[in-house]
């Protein structure tokens, strides 16, 4: 479900947008405020698990549009998160196996929008993304995923590492993605899955990696030892697509 992409600043609009259940990406405070609408702020930035970062007021300032912070401006997600256990139903209202995204520091919106993109044309039941190190649901993602976004769910958990061990129990098995890996012809990638992609620069993080079951590689013929995250992820999801499709699922 779409909401409208806003930047909330203001003590009292601020608080009514936590109040309200809009989704705050991020929050950012002036660094030193301690007063009582402030701290009232904060209780439900911490109530809500939100990103809270301390800047100056000059931070402040170009931050701001409206020139009226009062020390205060959230960031609110463009679209509505929902929530893995709703990825799992859908996965059982179509008589499928759970074929699940997850995403370990994709910080570049246009990785993340071109991920939902790949994730939807890949029958995946839903993309999940960490609240720290990471893009959120910005309009720039919506944009990228290229309408995608409406129909490819998205959750926002708080630990990674967590949410894996939550779905091996029900079930699913994990393939991070990784060059020093087994080829991913040589890997069977049937089944409930969860497809792990890192960033760019680092990878799959140690420990969301010691949680998975495989490591996938892609082979590489080039000069250049990486791929583009979105095309990493778009390359191992269409071996998993092509060996369900030899599957007969």
């Amino acid at each position: 479900m779409r909401s409208e992409e806003t930047t909330v600043e203001g003590r009292n609009a601020v608080l009514e947008a936590f109040r309200s259940g809009k989704t705050i990406e991020k929050l950012f405070v002036l660094d030193g405020c301690k007063d009582g609408p402030v701290q009232t702020i904060l209780r439900e930035a911490r109530r809500q698990d939100t990103i809270v970062t301390f800047v100056s007021r000059e931070r402040l300032d170009q931050l701001s549009q409206t020139g009226k912070h009062q020390g205060v401006i959230a960031h609110a997600a463009a679209w509505h998160y929902t929530e893995v256990a709703d990825m799992l139903r859908r996965a059982r209202e179509k008589g499928e196996d759970p074929f699940l995204f997850l995403l370990d520091g994709i910080e570049d919106p246009y990785n993340l929008g071109a991920i939902i993109r790949t994730a939807n044309q890949a029958g995946a039941h839903g993309v999940i993304i960490p609240k720290r190190r990471a893009a959120g649901l910005t309009a720039t993602v919506a944009r990228t995923s290229a309408g995608a976004l409406n129909y490819t769910p998205v959750a926002r958990v708080t630990n990674l590492t967590a949410t894996i061990e939550e779905l091996k129990k029900e079930g699913l098995w994990f393939v991070c993605a990784d060059m020093d890996g087994e080829s991913m012809y040589r890997l069977n990638l049937q089944g409930p899955v969860g497809l792990v992609i890192g960033s760019e620069g680092e990878g799959v993080s140690r420990l969301v990696k010691e949680q998975c079951d495989f490591t996938a590689a892609i082979p590489m013929r080039g000069d250049i030892d990486s791929l583009n995250a979105s095309v990493a992820a778009g390359v191992l999801a269409y071996e998993i697509v092509r060996q369900r499709l030899a599957a007969g699922k």
